[in-house]
């Protein structure tokens, strides 16, 4: 007998209390198996990777286009999985003077006199454009992890970045004592009491200031309605449980260089943790590294290796350094497309970005920037390559990224359309 679908919002309640469902074979449309029924509903998932000191060209770009590319050295690592990605060469920001001050655009794509030395007038960038369109549905908008400048908001404004593993793990896994809960409901309560009255100062000084005043202090306001959309979503989430893992608390932050690899592979490790719960559904990661890394013939720093001025025996340490950080992606890679997300995989589900703001970190060149796309249920097409002298902007790649996501975009950043070759 034909029904109705089951609303998709349907509740139990009693006493005060509140449960949603699962995901039901009653709420999908009448005559279509499970499987195909729930796949459109799966959640899309967005996680962005920032290296800020680019990887040594020769050693990232096959010479070859299309998928029957011979995999470089850096590739080799990935090579199970190179079905499941795609290498773009010629793409960049074009026309952003060189320097290491860029990273501040690489995922916001603003025109080239947003990011002068000294200057930086920026805009929203990808993470914060995705989240604030998946990011109602988890107990996080988003996360921006690593602490560096990543994440900006609608008014160019820096998002903070965090830079202890340790304290997110906590924030995503580790359930308050009813003592904890309580004050963090009365945090929540007072933080809505104070910013209730800062929004109504500002809102009459507004019309006291003239017209640049009234600019700066609509970035204040900003700040405040996010502040408040925080507030809103923390109290919603407050009294649920957090999900359970089995992982040990992580209780290292591996500040030094020296332990690079533990410290990469633990963020990679947590961001897993916090897809794989359904957590957040978008994140930025900054990953980076200065000084030496406790690894064997490296004898230098990373940034002193980036900076090699062709020398051989800078650029053998600085391929064994980078070599490494390719294996721990592989190893994210596998960690994504060994779970399940009924039926596809979570690499399947998930759009992930690797790339750097520098395509020559040796020369301070931010042309033809190393950029990899995995996941995300995109027709992956080996190594596509365009004009690297006169490159396809980067924020074409994002437009992308965001349609694919179910997000409607025709323009981000610098972009002048949307790349269509995966």
């Amino acid at each position: 007998m034909s029904r109705s679908p089951l609303n998709r919002r349907t509740f139990l309640r009693a006493a005060g209390v509140c449960i949603g469902l699962p995901l039901l074979d009653a709420m999908l449309p009448v005559g279509l198996r499970a499987e195909q029924k729930a796949a459109p509903l799966r959640p899309r998932r967005m996680l962005l990777i920032s290296r800020p000191l680019g990887l040594h060209a020769p050693y990232f770009f096959p010479e070859k286009t299309g998928k029957e590319y011979e995999p470089t050295r850096y590739l080799k690592p990935l090579q199970e999985y190179r079905r499941d990605f795609t290498v773009f060469s010629g793409l960049s920001h074009r026309g952003y003077p060189g320097g290491h001050h860029t990273e501040v655009a690489l995922l916001t794509g603003v025109a080239p006199e947003g990011v002068r030395f000294g200057d930086i007038r920026n805009t929203i960038s990808l993470d914060q454009e995705a989240a604030s369109r998946l990011g109602g549905e988890t107990r996080f908008p988003y996360l921006s992890l690593g602490g560096g400048p990543i994440s900006w908001n609608l008014k160019g404004v820096k998002v903070p970045s965090e830079e202890r593993a340790t304290r997110v793990f906590k924030q995503l896994f580790i359930n308050g004592t009813p003592e904890e809960v309580a004050q963090e409901i009365e945090r929540i309560k007072a933080g809505e009491s104070i910013l209730d009255g800062v929004r109504e100062q500002a809102r009459s000084l507004a019309e006291e200031l003239g017209p640049a005043d009234r600019q700066r202090l609509d970035l204040l306001l900003t700040s405040i309605r996010e502040a408040e959309q925080r507030l809103q979503q923390d109290q919603a989430w407050v009294k649920r449980p957090k999900p359970k893992v089995d992982v040990k608390p992580f209780t290292d932050d591996y500040y030094t260089d020296l332990r690079m690899v533990d410290r990469e592979r633990q963020w990679f490790d947590l961001v897993h943790l916090a897809l794989q719960t359904d957590s957040t559904r978008v994140i930025a990661l900054w990953v980076w590294s200065y000084g030496r890394p406790d690894l064997e013939g490296v004898a230098i720093g990373h940034h002193d290796a980036t900076h090699h001025g062709q020398d051989e025996a800078k650029l053998k340490q600085l391929a064994l350094i980078e070599e490494t950080e390719m294996k721990l992606l592989a190893g994210l890679l596998g960690k994504l497309k060994g779970t399940d997300e009924g039926g596809s995989s979570l690499l399947d589900r998930t759009a992930v970005f690797y790339g750097s703001n520098m395509g020559n970190a040796s020369a301070h060149s931010c042309d033809n920037l190393p950029i990899l796309l995995a996941g995300g249920g995109f027709k992956h097409a080996g190594h596509v390559a365009f004009d690297r002298k006169d490159n396809k902007p980067l924020s074409n790649l994002f437009v992308r990224m965001l349609r694919q996501t179910g997000i409607e975009a025709d323009r981000f950043g610098s972009s002048t359309g949307a790349i269509s070759e995966v």
